[in-house]
């Protein structure tokens, strides 16, 4: 008799529900007619066929529909795209067009109210942001000044390898990767951000780490997640799933403690602010600083929140995609041992055996550069591009209105038969030769455009001199002889189901220049 009430009691918010549906559904449906589209469920629309993760449901649907075809997300119309072709012409012919994101609840707390680098509309304020991120953040010059940064904190990771290995060169140690490279990857960004590292050995605050390191991982969730009030408005008024609180409490944390670094760069002096504990001696000036020296300039547009937000971005988008793709790097190379010979030999040859890889010999060791972009080939960090076009466009000869939320599979083009032979295959030989300027979009990991990640240096250098470290200091074995997991998990970055095992020990030919590394 309970049960019965309480269906009577939600009657009327049913109907109230299926009357907006409907006429969104109305109002939404002069979608393009030629585009193929499955049967939609009236309220809900195609959200029915969308399974975890992502990226395989809209391959899946891609397979049956073509590489173009329409979806509605409730009241939220799609269109997907899984060809190089479409994407090309998404991002090239329309690509000013598309350079908007939807307005998705995440973008309102995570994002700043939309007014971060990340969740931006085009236009002038994202034009800036875009600037300032390209030349005064992620410029060459800018790169090469934290360079021994980066050297640091990776030979810390060795170093802390070693002693879990109790320096023993004969046997294996087991290794659980879990956060490893992310926090190698966060220590990286926070330093050059705001000149502190939050995991490891140093850390000032424990329990200040600890809390920033939840808050940085929730955001990356939560930005990542589906939100059914995204696609049913109606429902956001309940939060049933409980992510709107989330987000308004997980921002609340960031944004304190990020405003705590903004005002301690304030108050400190250039020198005490640009004090890195570089090797060198050098000061350097952290991302902070260079953003209040272009507040100082022009407070009115430069506030403490546009900086609090573009620092959020680089350490969301830098941190989580770079130690993903090198999580998948590393787990390619267990399952393939000759491989991993290869590209150690490689590394034997064009570096040697008495000193430690360098990031300027990167460039000589077109093997490794290989395996790195097989991987995100096979794995790239963003495996779902999503945009939303402004005015009515056309792509592959189909009518697409304006406000259609664009979503890009690069997955699914990375691994397109009609592109790659064997193209499930892990066969880093396909690139030698081969620039990435001349695969035009069969191989976008990056994203292309004006919405491409600016950030695409700093993440190729990092996951190449890393696994580069580790494949020249560690000889490395599976753990049993079953292969590793290669199931992929739900979320923004593409993450393992199972968090990474593997067996190490270091090379007793590296022993001299691994030594000096703890002189």
């Amino acid at each position: 008799m309970e049960m019965i009430y309480y269906c009577l009691a939600l009657l009327p918010l049913f109907f109230l529900l299926l009357k907006y549906s409907l006429q969104h559904f109305v109002h939404q449906t002069n979608s393009p007619s030629s585009v193929p589209t499955p049967l939609a469920i009236p309220i809900i629309g195609h959200l029915h066929l969308i399974k975890k993760p992502l990226h395989h449901s809209l391959a899946n649907l891609a397979n049956q529909y073509g590489p173009i075809l329409f979806l509605r997300y409730g009241s939220r119309p799609a269109l997907v795209v899984s060809s190089a072709s479409a994407v090309e012409e998404c991002l090239t012919t329309n690509d000013i067009n598309f350079a908007n994101r939807p307005h998705l609840i995440a973008g309102q707390h995570i994002g700043y109210n939309y007014t971060s680098l990340v969740w931006s509309s085009y236009g002038d304020h994202w034009r800036n942001l875009r600037r300032i991120v390209s030349l005064e953040l992620f410029s060459t010059n800018r790169l090469q000044l934290f360079l021994s940064l980066r050297v640091q904190e990776i030979h810390s990771l060795i170093k802390q390898m070693l002693l879990k290995a109790n320096y023993d060169y004969n046997s294996f140690t087991r290794l659980e990767f879990k956060m490893m490279f992310f926090e190698l990857m966060l220590n990286i960004m926070m330093r050059m951000i705001a000149g502190k590292r939050y995991c490891g050995e140093d850390v000032e605050n424990s329990e200040e780490a600890r809390r920033f390191r939840y808050l940085v991982k929730e955001s990356t969730y939560l930005q990542g997640v589906a939100n059914l009030g995204d696609f049913l408005p109606l429902l956001r008024w309940f939060d049933f799933q409980g992510l709107e609180k989330r987000m308004v409490k997980t921002h609340k944390g960031r944004d304190i403690f990020m405003q705590s670094l903004v005002d301690e760069h304030r108050e400190k002096s250039t020198n005490e602010l640009c004090s890195m504990s570089m090797k060198d001696g050098e000061k350097k000036k952290t991302m902070i600083h260079i953003l209040l020296e272009l507040q100082e300039k022009d407070p009115k547009y430069y506030t403490d929140e546009i900086i609090k937000g573009i620092a959020s971005n680089l350490l969301t988008a830098g941190t989580d995609t770079s130690s993903a793709a090198m999580d998948w790097a590393m787990s390619l190379l267990l399952n393939h041992p000759m491989v991993l010979r290869k590209a150690r030999d490689e590394i034997d040859t064009q570096v040697g055996q008495q000193r430690l890889l360098e990031e300027s010999d990167l460039t000589k060791l077109p093997y490794l550069q290989s395996v790195i972009s097989e991987t995100l080939r096979l794995y790239p960090a963003g495996p779902i591009v999503t945009h939303e076009s402004s005015q009515d466009c056309t792509i592959g000869g189909h009518h697409v209105p304006a406000g259609t939320m664009l979503q890009m599979n690069l997955w699914a083009v990375h691994r397109d038969p009609k592109l790659w032979d064997s193209p499930t295959e892990f066969r880093p030989e396909r690139f030698e030769g081969l620039e990435w300027d001349n695969l035009g979009f069969k191989l976008i990991p990056f994203g292309s455009g004006r919405r491409r990640c600016p950030g695409e240096g700093l993440g190729l250098r990092m996951v190449g001199l890393t696994i580069g470290l580790l494949i020249q200091c560690f000889e490395w074995e599976r753990e049993g002889e079953e292969m590793v997991d290669m199931s992929e998990g739900p979320g923004l970055t593409l993450p393992r189901v199972s968090p990474l095992v593997a067996l190490y020990r270091p090379r007793f030919t590296m022993k001299k220049a691994l030594l000096r590394l703890i002189e």
